[in-house]
């Protein structure tokens, strides 16, 4: 089976809140498929007028996102397949940046690389004190591209280089609300769960020219993003094709 066609993106809207929920069997991953389709929702709930606010979300109660498909990663033989997956990347933080809504992050579990820079691209972003996070993608001989401008906008250079350097050791979802990636952690998906139903109504309440013109400011100094994170995609495009990220990719992939 081509586990690049799995998985699914849902959108579901009740009083103002859009909740976008994606899922992929292996660890909440996310194929070229799932990229192309989460990007859509995005654009279309900043477009719906009824939307007020959007939830950000993965299914399951263990792992957020674990970024990257490996097999479709291991798969890739041309510099423009390559280049154009992590494009992928490009266009879900870009829609993220460009929909006019607030996007609120609900990470219940772990968040590995691209499933880092996605939780970092929401506006506000809460977890559980099962969310660690990684940026793993220079043990698999690449690097957080096209990710890292999204993490370093939400907890700065040197924490961003932290993680981007240490690429096999987990920080905690305290480190991470620490560092400004995450705004408050639970102890439980259900107190999380309880808390954003009411932070999200609350939010759906308030005044939508002033959270549009609010997140404007929030991404202030990104509007080079668009050229920046295509010149990101070719170095990782180029860098996954090296012997060194096939066999680092062959061996993460032994470990599932």
């Amino acid at each position: 089976m081509d586990k690049t066609k799995l998985g699914s993106v849902v959108t579901s809207i009740d009083r103002g809140v859009a909740t976008i929920e994606f899922y992929h069997p292996a660890h909440n991953s996310l194929p070229g498929k799932l990229l192309t389709q989460l990007a859509g929702a995005i654009t279309q709930a900043g477009e719906n007028q009824s939307i007020k606010v959007i939830i950000l979300k993965s299914s399951g109660e263990r792992t957020f996102c674990a970024g990257a498909s490996f097999d479709e990663l291991i798969a890739i033989k041309s510099f423009e397949n390559a280049k154009g997956f992590f494009l992928g990347f490009a266009k879900v933080i870009l829609a993220m940046r460009d929909c006019p809504k607030l996007i609120v992050g609900r990470v219940q579990g772990k968040a590995v690389g691209g499933g880092a820079g996605i939780a970092a691209a929401t506006d506000y972003c809460m977890a559980t004190q099962f969310a660690s996070v990684k940026l793993s993608e220079l043990a698999i001989g690449i690097g957080p591209f096209i990710i890292g401008p999204a993490v370093e906008r939400k907890i700065g250079l040197s924490a961003m280089s932290q993680l981007a350097v240490n690429a096999t050791e987990w920080q905690t979802a305290a480190w991470a609300k620490e560092k400004g990636l995450f705004t408050e952690v639970f102890d439980t998906t259900a107190q999380l769960d309880a808390y954003l139903e009411t932070f999200s109504e609350k939010l759906a309440g308030f005044n939508p020219e002033a959270m549009r013109e609010l997140k404007k400011v929030f991404w202030t100094g990104t509007a080079h993003w668009n050229d920046l994170l295509d010149e990101r995609a070719a170095i990782s495009g180029r860098l996954v094709l090296s012997d060194f990220a096939k066999a680092a990719i062959e061996k993460f992939k032994g470990k599932d």
